[in-house]
């Protein structure tokens, strides 16, 4: 079988500006992730069929390396450090720190546990071998031709938006954050391809940043869950950890990658660590789950207490999106802030059959265990109830799953 990741740039962005904070900030940071399929009773055939397949790709993952010119292209990026490739160019994943097999409920387990340094990149990568890996059983010409029609309607739309953006507003900006729920790395590419011709003006670029080099588009990216997940381990006090990972970003970013992600215990518990200080040294927020409009609500009062013209900032929207809905969420702020929409599974696996609802996810850091509250029923996630029980009384959040 080939190997379905065939270069380890092959991911989002956002991988490699976290672990270049981990690198330099926590480098011995002990983590535990751990595989979840949100949707099993939509699956045709169960995931444990392929698991044999699944740990052959393993094997191929963890013999890849970069490259020359993907070391280059990193070092090109201005925000990415020379001690960092200086990293990547001897880094290789340990297969050691990775095992995949069936749960005593007969359910597939993938768990990574090992250095942060090295277990946090094997999620994209992981989600994108499991995506493909269950979708080419049930490939069939039908299937691409179903997909095809709903990218050329896609196009269709893009045109008519662009008819209707009113040139004193501010731009409508799509991109592409699908690679962990793809189709397939080619379609994946294919997709990319097709927006970016059909609107350059509105598509602004994709997280993986192996398409956007060979593309010459812009990566895209910031944080994940995990990063913040990680300070609720960290040598801070468990009230302070959004605190502690915005300031660590900031220190090591100094004004580069400023869209902060704000639901990890939830947007209201978010907004009251984000103060004028933060406030003015961030570019803006993503929102990823929750009401987006009510959440962006709330984001526009809270720069309008901290006297911060909202105008000034960008609302960045990733949960669930396509492009009707990301127009709306447009119409709806374009007057108080610049906007902008990641989209996902709509993008990059809109084929007419049920995508996989995966994640793998950041459950232990440093033998503690750390969580996410979402805004969204279902999108919590833990091993350990009694954490997050307590960690819901510290940051004042009623239950409401």
């Amino acid at each position: 079988m080939q190997p379905i990741i065939q270069s380890l740039l092959d991911t989002d962005l956002y991988k490699f500006t976290m672990l270049q904070v981990v690198l330099h900030k926590f480098p011995q940071t002990h983590s535990v992730y751990h595989f979840r399929c949100r949707n099993l009773e939509d699956t045709v055939y169960p995931l444990t069929d392929i698991l044999d397949d699944l740990n052959e790709q393993l094997d191929y993952l963890c013999q890849l390396k970069f490259k020359e010119d993907e070391l280059l292209y990193l070092r090109s990026l201005r925000f990415i450090k020379s001690d960092f490739v200086d990293y990547l160019e001897l880094f290789q994943l340990k297969r050691r720190f990775i095992q995949a097999s069936i749960d005593p409920e007969g359910r597939l387990d993938i768990w990574v546990e090992g250095p942060m340094v090295q277990a946090m990149m094997f999620e994209i990568f992981v989600l994108a071998i499991v995506n493909e890996l269950y979708f080419r059983r049930i490939r069939s010409d039908d299937v691409l031709a179903e997909g095809e029609r709903r990218l050329q309607a896609k196009m269709v739309l893009l045109n008519q938006y662009q008819q209707e953006q009113n040139p004193n507003d501010p731009p409508f900006l799509v991109s592409d954050f699908g690679t962990r729920r793809r189709y397939s790395y080619d379609w994946q590419k294919h997709v990319i391809e097709a927006f970016n011709q059909a609107a350059p003006d509105i598509f602004r670029g994709t997280s993986n940043v192996m398409i956007a080099k060979e593309l010459g588009l812009t990566p895209i990216g910031t944080m994940a869950h995990e990063f913040l997940q990680a300070f609720q381990a960290l040598d801070v006090r468990l009230r302070d950890f959004q605190k502690a990972a915005l300031e660590t970003w900031v220190q090591e970013y100094r004004g580069d990658l400023g869209i902060a992600l704000t639901d990890v215990v939830g947007m209201d518990a978010f907004l009251r660590d984000f103060d004028l200080y933060f406030a003015k040294l961030f570019d803006g927020l993503r929102h990823d789950s929750g009401d987006p409009y009510e959440w962006g609500d709330k984001a526009y009062a809270h720069y309008k207490k901290l006297k911060v013209d909202s105008k000034s900032k960008m609302l960045t929207f990733s949960d669930g999106l396509n492009l009707e809905k990301a127009w709306a969420l447009h119409q709806y702020f374009k007057n108080r802030f610049q906007v902008s929409f990641g989209i996902g599974t709509n993008l990059t696996n809109d084929m007419g059959q049920t995508p996989l609802n995966i994640v793998l996810k950041l459950v232990e850091c440093n033998g503690q265990s750390v969580a996410k509250i979402s805004d969204s029923p279902g999108k919590t996630m833990t091993d350990n109830d009694t954490f997050l029980a307590y960690l819901r009384q510290v940051f004042q959040i009623t239950e409401t799953e």
